[in-house]
């Protein structure tokens, strides 16, 4: 049987470019200082108690991270989308809480926003995205609406030019910081044939509330929570995309988020060989280092090859990016094979330091535990493990979308 024909636009595979320039390696530089200098200090003490640094925001906008892909006509830094993904490494390999940042405010929200806004909306809510005057978030899981997402029962109502938004939502990353977010609800009463729309909310709008949530097992230095809307009123030009299109700037939402994701999970086996490689060659067992023992050598040898594959994998995404080609398919690819390679990692980063790797006066119990949580966000494992056999099968196909995000380099 064929396989289905997937949309992609007319950029061969053979034309494939992943040569890096000295931009990158320049974000590449920046991004590593910031989380060794900025995330580093404290971490410890801060994942411990389960505290978040509002004030780490601050500097990651001061820096120019939270205006990385998005074009200078915005207020943006005008660099291409492999430039965010080696931010997201470089700022995970520190910690997953700053990687998370960008997955929310870069990915998920202003990404979005590029995509799908008019251009009155990007001149209005993009520049103090890039500057860090304002910090974004989205808000689509709801308590019994997961991977089902379809499923979500947060209403909003047409009342003159304005929607009154009633429900909740759950998981939501910088739920107690962002200062605007990206909101899916389902329409009541609308004549769309899709009953879903987009909403960018401002947390100051009346019947807006936040709750943090407590006793995460991983991401402790990041705040998550829920997010309630009563009765939230909601001007009509903060829809985003048209009545009906809300489930589609979800799924697009969606690629942007999994691919931050992708590229930070590299940064998760890269602090584990940082851990792993001095420990390897300083601790003696019978007289000679533990690197000198295959079984560790095998061990070492998988991370290598995780953090390399992982690699070439989010550059193939972000090569698409930067030239407009529709990568649903390649970006859950990314997201799945990465996030496990990033949990295996630091599991055996975990073993490579035996009973130290057990206690946090060492990174790598850190590692584990925030790597799980990967595997369960922006699309389960098994969510990615169908879309991959639903792809090959020819169960599923990419489709053009009439909004994608403008190709780089950006225009004007």
């Amino acid at each position: 049987m064929p396989h289905a024909a997937n949309h992609r636009d007319s950029v061969p595979y053979w034309a494939m470019d992943f040569a890096l320039t000295q931009e990158h390696d320049l974000i590449r530089e920046s991004a590593y200082k910031f989380g060794q200098n900025e995330i580093l200090p404290g971490l410890r003490e801060r994942d411990r108690e389960a505290k978040s640094d509002r004030a780490t925001l601050d500097k990651m906008g001061k820096a120019g991270l939270l205006g990385l892909s998005i074009p200078a006509k915005y207020g943006g830094s005008d660099t291409d989308y492999i430039s965010l993904g080696i931010a997201c490494e470089e700022l995970e390999r520190a910690d997953t809480s700053a990687r998370v940042v960008m997955s929310v405010h870069s990915g998920l929200h202003c990404m979005t926003i590029l995509q799908w806004g008019t251009e009155e909306q990007k001149q209005r809510w993009l520049p103090k995205l890039a500057s860090g005057e304002h910090v974004g978030a989205f808000g689509l899981t709801e308590p019994n609406a997961g991977s089902d997402a379809a499923n979500i029962t947060t209403t909003a109502v047409k009342d003159g030019d304005h929607y009154v938004v009633n429900g909740s939502k759950t998981w939501i990353s910088l739920a107690d910081y962002a200062d605007q977010f990206l909101v899916i609800t389902k329409l009541s009463g609308s004549s769309a044939k899709a009953p879903y729309a987009a909403f960018i909310v401002d947390r100051n709008t009346a019947g807006f509330s936040s709750r943090a949530l407590h006793g995460k097992l991983g991401v402790r230095a990041g705040n998550t929570g829920e997010i309630f809307f009563q009765d939230m009123r909601v001007p009509a030009d903060c829809l985003l995309g048209k009545e009906g299109d809300g489930f589609k700037v979800a799924m697009s939402a969606l690629d942007h988020g999994r691919y931050t994701v992708a590229s930070g999970s590299v940064g998760i086996i890269t602090a584990c060989l940082d851990a792993c490689v001095p420990y390897a060659n300083d601790r003696k067992v019978g007289g000679e280092p533990i690197g000198k023992k295959q079984l560790v050598q095998q061990m070492i040898a998988s991370m290598v090859q995780g953090r390399e594959i992982g690699r070439l994998l989010y550059y193939k995404v972000g090569w698409m990016k930067n030239t407009g080609q529709r990568h649903t398919r390649e970006c859950s690819l990314a997201k799945w094979t990465n996030c496990a390679a990033a949990f295996d990692a630091a599991n055996k980063a975990v073993e490579i330091h035996g009973a130290y790797g057990y206690i946090d006066e060492f990174p790598v119990e850190r590692y584990f535990r925030n790597s799980r949580g990967a595997m369960i966000y922006e699309g389960t494992h098994e969510i990615h493990t169908l879309m991959q056999a639903e792809y090959e099968l020819g169960y599923r196909s990419d489709k053009p979308l009439a909004h994608m995000l403008p190709t780089y380099p950006f225009e004007g």
